[in-house]
């Protein structure tokens, strides 16, 4: 999620820190403290942001390294007119208040000519001290300290303000708050794009793109769901009330205007006219048995479910091999995304048997992220960020329809519809045992 905020706002990790893949303290080299602000005011991972002053290996670099910062860079801060608070925050240890007074004595040699305000200060500083990632180790000393002056949080208040338990309208795999927006943080949404979720369901990640100023719309096969019918998800109520929609949930968080419309529509079939049109595609394609893969047609197609009324919303289904439905998501994005777009996505996995060879890959797209959310001991789900490379012609369309092409961009063929195929059962089975 940072490194997506990072090539939107502009920045980089800083080459002075080796960042642990678990290190709750991360260095970045931002050009102005407005990109650091525009950066917090999008993240939900990040805590905090700090400008940093001083940051050492033990309490003697850090004091060596405060003495060092550019005093020009400090003085603005240390005014006689303003006020300011200075905060400890350990990781993994709880220093005692003795202890802590003891450490912001130590930093007298600072020039601090303001006044000390507890409750609203102007300027807030903060020692960090990371203690390590074991709570069954504590060390005695800290592996790092760092200084700095307090710029901006992030936004961990989205997750409870937007929670799906005070949602209007939900159903049985409606996206968590939290996941949600950090889709929309890998999909590099941002003012006035046109996102697009192709398995829309009851519209969760609608909801956080439209947070961030993006039109939003979406199209799912479910009929029942797009137009709120049928019975509830929601625990100790029977049947969706009248008013229980996509577009009713944006409403209950003021986010109607960026509602553009949910269809009802087969995602494997074309829809839409040639050409350009989404700026992200971020979804969650169905898996296992509470939301189950279905498309338009029967195995014989028969001519009959042609001549069917327009009006008769009750089509006939099928299957939909869980690996079609990935190489169709990627096919379609390579063909409808803007150039620099990007497709966010989750892909089951079957943790014992996976490798990277099982990620769809497609010639117009390339991977930029690949991240693990564990489910159980054997399986987890990867959410897959790609982003759109080269632009879409009809070699590419053609290239799926040709047996040689299509094992090549696909890659061994049988293998994945095999793999999916089991992932698909063993997923079954668990959300079975669980409901036992």
């Amino acid at each position: 999620e940072i490194t997506s905020l990072l090539s939107l706002y502009g920045g980089q990790f800083s080459s002075q820190q080796e960042i642990g893949v678990n290190s709750p303290f991360w260095i970045l080299n931002i050009p102005s403290e407005e990109m650091a602000r525009g950066l917090m005011k999008r993240t939900v991972c990040a805590k905090s942001i700090f400008e940093l002053w001083g940051h050492g290996r033990s309490a003697g670099e850090l004091y060596a390294s405060l003495k060092s910062y550019p005093m020009d860079k400090m003085l603005p801060y240390l005014q006689s007119d303003s006020t300011y608070k200075i905060h400890i925050h350990t990781f993994n240890k709880t220093l005692t208040q003795a202890e802590k007074i003891k450490k912001i004595d130590a930093l007298e040699f600072l020039p601090f000519n303001g006044k000390v305000n507890l409750k609203s200060p102007e300027h807030v500083f903060w020692i960090l001290e990371d203690y390590g990632m074991d709570p069954n180790n504590v060390l005695e000393e800290p592996l790092d300290l760092y200084f700095g002056r307090w710029i901006a949080d992030g936004q961990r208040e989205l997750i409870e303000s937007y929670s799906v338990k005070k949602r209007h309208f939900i159903g049985n795999t409606s996206m968590d708050a939290c996941l949600s927006f950090i889709m929309a943080n890998h999909g590099r949404v941002k003012p006035n794009d046109v996102v697009f979720d192709p398995f829309v369901g009851t519209g969760g990640l609608l909801i956080s793109s439209a947070h961030f100023g993006a039109y939003v719309c979406g199209t799912d096969i479910d009929y029942n769901t797009i137009h709120g019918l049928g019975k509830a998800s929601r625990k100790n109520q029977k049947w969706r009330g009248p008013d229980e929609n996509i577009r009713a949930n944006l409403r209950q968080y003021g986010l109607e205007k960026y509602y553009l419309d949910a269809l009802v529509s087969d995602s494997s079939k074309p829809i839409w006219r040639k050409g350009m049109l989404f700026d992200a595609i971020i979804t969650d394609p169905p898996y296992g048995i509470r939301e189950a893969t279905r498309r338009t047609g029967s195995q014989k197609e028969t001519v009959k479910s042609a001549e069917r009324s327009t009006e008769n919303h009750i089509f006939i289904s099928s299957s939909y091999h869980l690996s079609d439905i990935f190489f169709d998501l990627l096919k379609f994005a390579a063909e409808y995304l803007v150039m620099g777009g990007r497709l966010v996505y989750w892909l089951p996995i079957y943790r014992p048997e996976y490798t990277e060879e099982v990620i769809p890959r497609h010639p117009c797209l390339k991977l930029i992220s690949n991240c693990e959310q564990m489910l159980s001991s054997h399986t987890s789900r990867r959410l897959i960020t790609m982003e759109k490379v080269k632009e879409f012609k009809d070699q590419d369309q053609n290239s799926y329809s040709l047996d040689g092409q299509y094992m090549l961009y696909r890659g061994h063929n049988s293998f994945r519809e095999k793999y999916f195929s089991g992932v698909t059962k063993r997923i079954a089975k668990e959300e079975k045992d669980n409901q036992k």
